[in-house]
């Protein structure tokens, strides 16, 4: 697989970003920041991630609030197109980069929450036995909990239903899961 150009999507995204929000109005600036989401169970599945940061200094407090949205709804939306329009003209064909669109620190504190309501669900799930159910959130949410708790190897994790109201499922691993988890694991350090 052919290495992705930093660079040159870099400097795509941030005008594509800047250029979307001259056309809302809003004249600012946009930086990119790559980082890379390394899955410790699955590395073939690791990725990369393109933190879109806009520059909140020029803008007024209404027009922050405004480009976030309620929850976050407006900024979601963004970065849904972002992440459509700009994975549609990548040069290779077999890479997908994650954009993560970020205003005035609001993805930096919902990922901290975010973390907290997984490690409630993991605690809640192992105190229990039983499994946990998350509720109220949006496909790149629950994409960032999955990646959460991935760190812990006696839980797995799955989405369900339909959108609007697609969900988080948190459980233990079954014993039978772990010992064919157990067998791979064998297998890969015996590689």
């Amino acid at each position: 697989m052919q290495q992705i150009d930093h660079e040159s999507i870099d400097v795509t995204a941030t005008k594509w970003l800047i250029h979307l929000l001259e056309l809302m109005g809003y004249v600012t600036s946009v930086t990119a920041e790559f980082v890379t989401e390394l899955n410790t169970s699955n590395p073939a599945e690791s990725g990369i991630n393109c933190w879109l940061t806009i520059d909140s200094t020029g803008l007024l407090s209404t027009q922050i609030e405004a480009l976030i949205g309620e929850n976050g709804v407006n900024l979601d939306a963004i970065q849904q197109l972002a992440n459509i329009a700009l994975n549609a003209h990548l040069p290779i064909a077999d890479t997908h980069c994650f954009f993560t669109v970020e205003l005035d620190g609001y993805r930096a504190k919902r990922q901290a929450e975010l973390r907290q309501i997984a490690e409630n669900a993991a605690n809640q799930v192992r105190l229990t036995q039983s499994q946990f159910e998350i509720e109220a959130l949006t496909a790149a949410e629950r994409r960032l909990v999955h990646m959460f708790l991935k760190e812990h190897p006696d839980l797995e994790t799955f989405s369900q239903g339909k959108e609007p109201n697609r969900h988080l499922i948190v459980r233990l691993v079954s014993e039978l899961d772990n010992e064919e988890l157990g067998d791979r694991q064998s297998a890969i350090v015996g590689e």
